[in-house]
């Protein structure tokens, strides 16, 4: 069998998997009330299970990064989702906040591999020109992932229980492995189902802006990696960007009920709107690169126009939810500010294959992506602090951290093009 687009069909499955995940990691938090009144627990275990979450979740970037360079995208997304389901599933098993925590931290281990995965899956099956519109495609998973969680997991409570759901949530990544090891053979240059014109079309496609020789091309170990300046503007940008994203996810529903008075079900009509701007900025955000790129843009005009735009539509929207009169408005702004979040975060993701080779290129996400989370636990612990009074200082550290990210970028980055080991080390 042989296909003119198996490309698509790869990086939508990694964005189903997305999907999967952001589910899977969101059923804690739309099941509390169950849960704590079963086991007992407070407002104070629940913030440890969430800092045991973050810290599982930092070590599982770079873990997964070098798995995925080591063992390949098939085998790593495999090995992935299987720590994650089994994970999510011996959560039904817990009868103290210990254990809890022990779950998550195993759950946010196999979690963080899909971020790095993706990034590698982008690199090998995509031309330069398209892998900031593939990237987009599957951050739109997460965006419908956080979405479709509170009313799925909801259904599914009041269907099967708590613990009843964490094992069909566990089953449905499982699940998901069927499709994913039938189509996902092997990396494009070797996949029998691909059609000769694609496979000369993504190959191809990956020499764009590269270094005359293909041998040059820089492919750093994990430490050596950490010597180029490029490397930093992937780590850099993610540490101060990444928690933006992150100061919804984890405070939104807090926000609308402090601010606001929301219960539950006034929270659940609300907080999914914000996350639809974020789904529709992941995909404007890689289709506006690809269309600049056709047009004859360098890799490094395009990223670093998309990533500042990114960065110019946050930032004074920060500022104005920051006054916001009413629920409405707030979440309305809220989504301007996860569409221009979206449009920064896709392409400053694709750095890692437009600076290395694909043999490092899921190190530097991983790297990347456990620079963000450090920056998470940090703003985790700045909110409550600064939230006692007013939510005004909750937006403007938001609004600190966009151009710090966008600014990285254009410092550390360079001229964005693929690293020569003869001209850049």
């Amino acid at each position: 069998m042989k296909t003119k687009s198996l490309r698509w069909v790869v990086v939508s499955l990694v964005a189903v998997a997305t999907v999967i995940n952001y589910i899977d990691r969101n059923a804690l938090a739309v099941m509390w009330p169950g849960i704590s009144a079963d086991l007992g627990l407070d407002k104070n275990d629940y913030a440890l299970l969430i800092t045991f979450f973050m810290v599982g979740y930092a070590i599982g970037q770079s873990l997964f990064g070098k798995i995925f360079d080591m063992i390949g995208t098939r085998l790593g997304f495999v090995l992935a989702i299987v720590v994650w389901s089994i994970s999510i599933m011996l959560h039904a098993a817990v009868r103290s906040v210990g254990a809890l925590g022990a779950a998550r931290f195993g759950l946010a281990i196999g979690e963080a591999g899909n971020w790095p995965g993706a990034t590698k899956a982008n690199a090998e099956w995509f031309p330069i020109k398209e892998r900031a519109l593939a990237q987009g495609i599957f951050n739109t998973g997460a965006s419908l992932g956080a979405v479709v969680s509170a009313p799925a997991i909801a259904l599914l409570y009041i269907q099967f229980g708590w613990k009843g759901t964490f094992v069909a949530l566990g089953f449905l990544g499982l699940v998901w492995l069927l499709p994913w090891l039938l189509i996902y053979k092997a990396p494009p240059d070797r996949h029998p189902w691909l059609s000769p014109e694609e496979r000369q079309y993504i190959l191809d496609g990956q020499k764009v802006e590269t270094v005359a020789d293909d041998d040059d091309q820089a492919a750093p170990g994990w430490l050596e990696m950490l010597r180029y300046r490029q490397s930093w503007s992937v780590i850099a940008s993610w540490f101060f960007l990444d928690p933006v994203w992150w100061l919804f996810v984890s405070w939104l529903p807090i926000y609308l009920a402090d601010q606001f008075g929301f219960d539950i079900k006034q929270i659940g009509l609300f907080a999914w709107v914000p996350y639809v701007g974020a789904a529709v900025g992941a995909l404007f955000g890689g289709w506006l690169a690809g269309y600049l790129l056709k047009k004859g843009w360098t890799v490094n005009a395009t990223r670093k126009l998309t990533v500042t735009a990114g960065g110019a539509i946050m930032l004074p929207t920060l500022l104005a939810t920051a006054f916001a009169a009413t629920p409405l408005a707030a979440v309305l702004l809220i989504a301007v500010i996860l569409f221009g979040f979206q449009l920064a975060i896709g392409n400053i993701q694709t750095l890692p294959s437009d600076f290395f080779s694909g043999k490092s290129v899921g190190s530097l996400a991983g790297a990347g992506g456990t620079a963000a989370v450090v920056g998470v636990l940090i703003t985790t612990w700045i909110v409550p602090a600064v939230t006692t009074e007013s939510y005004i200082p909750f937006f403007v550290l938001g609004a600190l951290l966009v151009p710090l990210a966008v600014l990285s970028v254009w410092v550390f980055g360079g001229n964005i093009r693929a690293v020569s080991t003869k001209t850049d080390s």
